[in-house]
């Protein structure tokens, strides 16, 4: 079985915005992540992105503009990640089990990718991407603040951070 770095996108690979971020002018890696994401496969780690992209369901923008941003990660990123799962969905609009908190993105790698959760993390900045990881047993790394009431294995200010703690396990 394969061991998978799941990593959410906004906050985690290009920078938050607070609002959808769909135009390329506006996706901007944060320093640090081409190189973390290196060390990560140079260990052995597939890198699954995980987002929610409700901004297309709610017609703020298309499809179309999303894969211009993930071609341009892929590229910064020199495409060592190894997949992308989007979820359109919006609670407002339309429900589904692919948006996160709920588990059917990560649940659909795993099954694709033949990937264990008990040798596999989650990097996210924010509840609703550490909820389904630890539904699934899948390790831990939030960026940010301290969380008291969340069950997380590891914290850091960045990926670059998370990553270390990772290799470091």
């Amino acid at each position: 079985m394969n061991k998978c770095v799941f990593l959410d996108r906004d906050g985690v690979i290009n920078e938050e915005r607070g609002t959808y971020t769909y135009r390329l002018e506006d996706f901007i890696i944060i320093p640090g992540v081409k190189d973390a994401i290196r060390k990560l496969k140079d260990n052995g780690f597939l890198l699954v992105v995980i987002t929610n992209q409700a901004g297309i369901t709610r017609g703020i923008f298309n499809v179309n503009d999303m894969r211009q941003c993930h071609e341009y990660m892929m590229k910064a990123t020199d495409h060592l990640i190894d997949a992308i799962y989007y979820a359109e969905y919006y609670p407002e609009y339309s429900n589904s089990l692919l948006r996160k908190p709920d588990s059917l993105m990560f649940e659909k790698a795993i099954a694709k990718y033949n990937i264990s959760p008990n040798q596999s993390w989650m990097i996210g900045n924010s509840e609703r991407d550490m909820l389904p990881a630890l539904k699934l047993g899948i390790k831990t790394v939030y960026i940010g603040k301290y969380i008291q009431h969340l069950n997380i294995d590891y914290y850091a200010n960045d990926l670059a951070g998370a990553a270390k703690q990772i290799i470091n396990h």
